[in-house]
Parts: C-alpha cells; sequence; structure tokens
C-alpha cells in the first residue's frame, strides 16, 4: 500500500509539470531603446503639452517651418552602430535656423520637414556618410504663427505676434499696441506688405486704411486681416492742434 501511495505521488508530480505553461527565452534586441515607443504626455521624464495654445492645429506634409517650431531629427545609420541614440530634438531658433549635427546651422524656415531632410542627407554624404538615411519630423509646432510689425504714432511701437489660427486685423494691432498717439493721422494708416513664402516674386503691396472709419465709426468690414511679416505705418499729421 505504501509503495501504491508513492506511484500516485510520482503521476501527479509529473501531471503538475505537465500542465505548467512554459515560455521561450527572451533575448534583448540590439534595436530595442530605439523602437521602444515614446512616453505619453503626461508620464514621467515627458513634458505635459500646454493647453490652449494651438487651437486644433495638425501639421502636415505641407507644412513649413516657423521660428520656434521643434523637430525630431535622427540618422538611421547611427542605431547601427549605437542603439541607445535616440532622436534628437532640436528647435527653429529666431534666425530661421536649427544647429544640426555635424553640419551645423542649417535654414529651417520656410521649408517641409522632408525639405529640410533632403538638404541634410545631401550635406552629411558630402562629407560624413556614404550614404545616410534622415528622418525629420514635427515634434511640437509654435503656437505663433507669425509677427507683424506697428511703427509711428502708436503708444507702443514694435512686433506683435500672431496666434496660430488667430485673424488679427490693423484695427486689433493699433489696439493692441497701446492705441493712437496724440499727433496720429488715422485716415492715412498704410500697411506694407511684402513679397514671402511661395509669393517671392510677387511686388509690394500698400494698402491705405481710413481707421477713424473703422474704429470710430464701426465700418469694420473695411478692415483687413493682416499677414505675417505685414509692416503697419501710422503717419502724424502736417497740423497738429
Amino acid at each position: 500500500m505504501r509503495r501504491l501511495f508513492s506511484l500516485l505521488g510520482i503521476c501527479a508530480a509529473f501531471a503538475a509539470a505537465a500542465q505548467t505553461p512554459t515560455t521561450p527565452l527572451e533575448l534583448p534586441s540590439p534595436l530595442s531603446a530605439a523602437a521602444a515607443p515614446a512616453p505619453a504626455p503626461g508620464a514621467a521624464g515627458a513634458p505635459a503639452p500646454v493647453p490652449g495654445l494651438l487651437n486644433g492645429y495638425m501639421a502636415d506634409a505641407t507644412y513649413q517651418l516657423r521660428v520656434g517650431d521643434t523637430v525630431s531629427f535622427q540618422i538611421l545609420e547611427d542605431q547601427i552602430w549605437d542603439p541607445q541614440n535616440a532622436p534628437k530634438i532640436l528647435a527653429v531658433q529666431g534666425s530661421g535656423e536649427i544647429e544640426m549635427p555635424y553640419i551645423g546651422r542649417i535654414m529651417a524656415v520656410g521649408k517641409t520637414c522632408k525639405q529640410l531632410a533632403g538638404e541634410i542627407k545631401t550635406a552629411l554624404e558630402k562629407d560624413y556618410y556614404q550614404q545616410a538615411t534622415v528622418v525629420i519630423s514635427m515634434n511640437v509646432p509654435s503656437p505663433i504663427l507669425g509677427r507683424v510689425y506697428i511703427w509711428g504714432q502708436v503708444h507702443n511701437q514694435g512686433p506683435l505676434d500672431i496666434q496660430v489660427n488667430e485673424n488679427l486685423t490693423a484695427g486689433q494691432a493699433i489696439l493692441r499696441a497701446g492705441g493712437f498717439a496724440d499727433f496720429a493721422n488715422e485716415k492715412k494708416v498704410k500697411v506694407i506688405r511684402g513679397s514671402t513664402g511661395a509669393d517671392k516674386n510677387k511686388p509690394t503691396q500698400t494698402i491705405n486704411l481710413d481707421m477713424e472709419e473703422i474704429l470710430q465709426q464701426g465700418k469694420t468690414e473695411k478692415d483687413i486681416v493682416l499677414q505675417p511679416g505685414d509692416l503697419i505705418i501710422v503717419p502724424s499729421r502736417l497740423i497738429n492742434f
């Protein structure tokens, strides 16, 4: 009887071992760090997004880089030699340039990520790489669409920022600059619109505005929406009294 119980115990042990699931041995992948997903917004080590800045803005393949944008940059060939070499986050500086590894400063404003990647690839293959696979993608777009400049008889001359998805008019810009100064000629305000972006060959345009009608008489339909780079000039009256 004792021998029978011993045989039953051995059979039970084999049965339990047969039912225990086994998993294959997991080997560390040399590309695991490069392929790991980026931390979610707000997670440890990742900056939380600032709400309300972009107003639903979404970049696409035709988006041209602006001052203040940040992009993700990497050279895929570098991953072969150093799997820990994560993509670098680079900012478009006030000069419109980005400081790139190996090649230094390169103009980025007005170019798409694809165009910029192509220029960097050409520069790298000229001096550093036999073949370079450059990947550039949008990281965080700037909440500032561009700037307009106001000069003359206003209380605060200088640049004014245009937010993304904001329709800033000439009248609003004057009010944002503190309003007219004492000797302003409100009927002779000019907006000088230069050639920018894809319209580089387009001649400079001068738009005359009677801001007395727009701001004092409420004829806001005669106001215009400003574009980045516009210059607003508020002249003085010839006779100041």
